[in-house]
């Protein structure tokens, strides 16, 4: 690529229409259904859509969403860019050359912004805070079902089938429950985070989500269940759950949970086949199972295992750091270092 390139706002329908010639579904993060949510969450708005064009051939479009955190401001495209032409090394640091002379420009305000990328390079960095990925397992549901579950490791189908087995469970789409009703699933939710070692939101965020997401948002909920003296099924206790998102016909892992009732009874597996199959039913092409331990992702090797029961583990691009205020950005990482180590 030997043009300069030049960048535009542009409008939501302009985006899409480039987007959607691209190769692969355009990530819920970066379409016009994500915004509702980053105007929920306090802290967080969307900020503006891109193009990045070397002469008139748009290279890639870029959607951001302005970030407040402790006494800074950042910007992130969440799974962006969506490239529309081959993601070389070159081109990629043309773009983020191009990105950082705009929004030193146009967000003075923004220490950093964060983006995804494929290879990496000198001016990417380890992200300041949160959990990044470069691994995940990718369901292709426009097989047969037989043809999915074939595609399950040997172990994968055995719990599969074996779990469907299992009458005193069932699994249902609760996209609609109440904060109330929520709390017995946030509850499993810390169990699983006191487990596993991990962070988790207030109640309100995944709520906020379910809300402000509509119909791209969907709960499922593992619940077991006992008999009455009649023989018949009493209510069900919630053991396990997942939030998947769902846009642009493709579903993707969100956030997810499960007791020890759960794992002693393969509640995820049950979930997983039951949430597959019936995206699949809708027209929904593909499920991403989204991360996977890796070198770049240790705290999520504890899932590889597991996800790797329904496919084979594939690459995508994880997110990186750019600095826009590299002495700000220097010592924001100092701080957090800092903080991290007073709690140690």
């Amino acid at each position: 690529m030997t043009a300069t390139l030049h960048i535009d706002e542009i409008s939501t329908d302009d985006f899409l229409a480039l987007a959607r010639t691209g190769s692969e579904p355009v990530p819920i993060e970066q379409g016009p259904a994500w915004d509702p949510y980053d105007e929920a969450v306090e802290g967080r708005e969307h900020w503006r859509r891109l193009v990045i064009k070397a002469g008139a051939d748009a290279v890639a479009v870029v959607s951001l969403s302005a970030y407040e955190g402790r006494g800074f401001r950042y910007l992130w495209a969440r799974h962006g860019p969506v490239w529309l032409t081959e993601q070389t090394p070159e081109r990629e640091r043309m773009v983020r050359a191009a990105l950082i002379a705009y929004l030193r420009k146009e967000a003075p305000w923004a220490a950093f912004v964060r983006l995804h990328a494929k290879h990496p390079a000198s001016d990417l960095h380890e992200l300041l805070q949160t959990v990044t990925y470069d691994h995940t397992v990718i369901l292709d549901l426009t097989k047969s079902e037989d043809d999915i579950l074939a595609s399950f490791s040997k172990r994968g189908r055995y719990k599969t089938r074996r779990t469907l087995k299992d009458e005193a469970m069932t699994v249902t789409e609760e996209s609609n429950c109440t904060p109330e009703e929520f709390e017995e699933l946030y509850a499993i939710y810390r169990e699983t985070a006191e487990r596993d070692g991990f962070g988790i939101f207030p109640a309100s965020v995944y709520l906020e989500m379910l809300e402000s997401l509509g119909e791209h948002v969907r709960l499922w909920v593992a619940r077991r269940h006992d008999t009455g003296a009649d023989g018949d099924l009493l209510p069900g206790r919630a053991v396990s759950w997942v939030l998947s998102t769902v846009y642009d016909n493709a579903g993707c892992d969100t956030y997810a949970a499960g007791n020890m009732e759960a794992r002693n009874t393969n509640a995820a597996i049950r979930l997983k086949w039951e949430i597959i199959t019936a995206l699949k039913a809708e027209g929904i092409t593909q499920y991403d199972l989204m991360g996977v331990g890796s070198d770049r992702a240790p705290t999520l090797m504890g899932v590889r295992e597991f996800k790797q029961q329904f496919g084979e583990i594939v690459y995508v691009d994880p997110a990186w750091d750019v600095a826009l205020k590299p002495l700000r950005y220097r010592m924001l990482g100092w701080a957090l270092r800092a903080k991290r180590a007073l709690r140690r």
